[in-house]
């Protein structure tokens, strides 16, 4: 039970933390988050499909792939972490303003704090919806670190995305990628709990 209450406290303090960088740094900007918005765009570009309803696809169908490889509990426990990033995102958008922004302290401040969030999220096994399943199941099984696949997978749909709609905004949220990836690893590697491990155990 104290483990529990642990992990739930971790995946909400993630959560939030995910939710402060995404809702009031990078969304203003209009810096994608991560593999899973881009791949969202090209649905609502090829197929006239809803933001929203594009983007719950794209997740719900990465996440019944993290089903089958890290069971059950891994998705309750995503689609927790999912409900408190989102709801995080629209508290901080909708109560929060920031006057005279300036880009480059939103994307570094934005994106430290995204990979907090997601940091915390991927120690206890849960992802943050998306490309972070895919992530997830490359470290698990691999042994490594999850960032560095999370960067390379999102570099590439975000190349993809650019070269088909518009290369604006692609070095931003590629650079947003690279801090958010390297906090992650950094967040991965910190020793403050007993609980952690990188060779996650499956649970179905």
């Amino acid at each position: 039970m104290k483990l529990f209450f642990k992990k739930q406290g971790q995946v909400m303090i993630g959560g939030i933390c995910q939710g402060f960088g995404m809702g009031l740094f990078l969304f203003p900007n209009a810096i994608p988050s991560g593999g899973g918005a881009g791949i969202a765009i090209l649905l609502n570009y090829f197929f006239n499909l809803n933001m929203g309803l594009a983007l719950w696809i794209v997740n719900f169908s990465l996440m019944l792939v993290g089903i089958k490889f890290l069971g059950k509990r891994f998705f309750l426990w995503t689609v927790f972490g999912i409900t408190i990033t989102s709801s995080s995102v629209d508290f901080f958008e909708t109560y929060f303003m920031i006057p005279d922004r300036l880009i480059v302290y939103d994307l570094m401040i934005g994106s430290i704090f995204l990979g907090i969030g997601v940091g915390l999220l991927m120690r206890s096994n849960v992802s943050n919806g998306g490309i972070g399943v895919i992530a997830i199941i490359i470290s698990h099984y691999r042994d490594i670190l999850p960032g560095r696949p999370l960067f390379f997978i999102n570099a590439m749909i975000f190349i993809i995305t650019a070269a088909i709609i518009s290369w604006e905004i692609f070095f931003l949220a590629l650079m947003s990628q690279w801090i958010s990836t390297t906090v992650i690893d950094i967040v991965c590697r910190l020793d403050f709990t007993k609980t952690y491990r990188l060779d996650w155990i499956r649970k179905s």
